[in-house]
């Protein structure tokens, strides 16, 4: 057991081990400054770092913590499932009931009005957009890939062309090791540009296999799509004999019981057909699940049944699974109503706060998913999120920072509520917004 107990000598011998001392890029606090936070323990709305520190937690895990931290229900199902076995490497029934639960949330099969027919159980959201991205290659015999600047879908080297979130974070328009050959597969479009779209596929008929797109942007900061801008994708992408893939692996169960996608079928009369879908987080519930689906014809293309390899040691690992089980049936109508109100209240109070002091922002949000843009005007595209006001964020981060409050370490990440944000958790975090708007009022670029 480590005797480190600050903070910053936790960074410093990590650093010496590990690269940039992290072992995901946005949690070394790159555009915030300072050393992050090494956290030892969580329960409910709260984590607490090496130095016994506890902070109000506005990340949640980047999502999958929807109920709170350390629910003791999906405590007690991992539990459970690590006291028979904590990996068999073989096929378990708790997978069919997990893939089962999904397709039921999502209204059922396809013929019944629901989103997917067949669910493929994998590790990470980067390992299900990877498998997708393969599929539709396979299922359509194309080799071209149509994404949107400032999306992200993992990190395999054909979606990372300007990615968002860390990629963003960092500056990076792409990442060094990825073959030029690799890069030229994938076409990269303005977001929430419908004519751009119709101009790839003139541009490069009968070679696209596919549109990916995030349901709703959340790794440049939130920004919801136009309305009916998926369907439309969709409407292209049949047109042209591709498919449409749609990323709820941020989206997916958390700002909705069946996802952004159920949000939009919700509020149009006319529902849009997805071909492909990418889930995670949520659907782990804290642990390394992730899944892609689809219809039925599409999915068949996967081994063993087709000519399309994927495959995975640790796919529907148990514990996992059981973490995942337990975390959608918990996560009831209450739930969202509960996340919606939190997410509600804080979006007024982050406003209110910015504004009395004089800085110009937007709210931006999908769902209960929701970032502050520091620019006067809503962005539709991954250029207007690069044009806000990006330097006022690392004040504002460290001020609600010293007040206990943990906010996603980067100005391209959503701000994440989970079902305990309770009254205590929520008047802290709101106790702490005037002081953290000063300090974003009062710094200038460069300082």
């Amino acid at each position: 057991m480590s005797t480190t107990t600050s903070n910053e000598s936790q960074f410093a011998r990590a650093r010496k081990v590990i690269p940039g001392g992290v072992n995901s890029p946005v949690r070394a606090f790159g555009s915030v400054g300072g050393a992050p936070r090494f956290i030892v323990s969580a329960a409910g709305p709260h984590i607490t770092d090496v130095e016994g520190r506890e902070y109000v937690d506005l990340v949640a895990s980047w999502g999958p913590a929807i109920l709170g931290h350390a629910h003791p229900e999906v405590v007690a199902a991992v539990q459970d499932a690590a006291s028979r076995g904590l990996s068999f490497g073989a096929t378990t029934p708790a997978e069919t009931e997990l893939a089962e639960l999904v397709v039921e949330r999502l209204g059922g099969t396809r013929a019944q009005g629901g989103l997917v027919d067949e669910l493929r159980l994998v590790s990470t959201g980067t390992e299900a957009t990877m498998t997708a991205i393969r599929l539709a290659r396979g299922f359509t015999g194309k080799p071209l890939v149509v994404k949107f600047a400032g999306h992200y879908h993992g990190h395999s080297d054909g979606l990372l062309a300007a990615a968002g979130s860390g990629v963003a974070t960092f500056g990076l328009p792409a990442s060094a090791g990825v073959p030029e050959p690799i890069a030229a597969q994938t076409i990269v479009l303005p977001y929430n540009d419908l004519d751009a779209a119709r101009s790839a596929f003139a541009a490069h008929s009968g070679r696209i296999a596919a549109v990916i797109v995030e349901a709703a942007a959340a790794n440049m900061g939130v920004l919801a799509p136009d309305p009916g801008y998926n369907a439309a994708l969709a409407s292209i992408a049949h047109a042209n004999d591709a498919l449409l893939i749609l990323d709820e692996v941020l989206t997916g169960f958390r700002v909705a019981p069946d996802g952004y996608w159920g949000l939009e079928k919700t509020r149009s009369t006319e529902p849009y057909d997805v071909d492909l879908v990418t889930f995670g987080k949520v659907i782990g519930g804290g642990m390394p699940v992730a899944a892609v689906g689809g219809r039925s014809d599409v999915m068949e293309h996967l081994a063993p049944n087709g000519p399309v390899y994927q495959a995975g040691t640790l796919s529907g690992n148990p514990l996992a699974i059981a973490a995942g089980f337990a975390t959608l049936r918990l996560s009831d109508k209450e739930t969202y109503a509960q996340l919606d109100r939190a997410s509600s209240t804080l979006q007024t109070a982050v406003s209110d706060a910015l504004t009395e002091v004089g800085v110009a922002h937007t709210i931006q949000s999908a769902g209960n998913l929701f970032s502050v843009l520091f620019a006067p005007r809503p962005a539709r595209d991954y250029a207007d999120v690069q044009a806000q006001d990006a330097f006022r964020f690392p004040p504002f981060f460290h001020a609600m920072l010293e007040r206990g409050v943990a906010l996603p370490p980067s100005v391209y990440e959503a701000w994440f509520v989970t079902a305990a944000h309770d009254d205590r958790a929520m008047n802290q975090i709101i106790d702490a917004l005037p002081h953290a708007a000063r300090a974003a009022a009062e710094t200038r670029p460069g300082s």
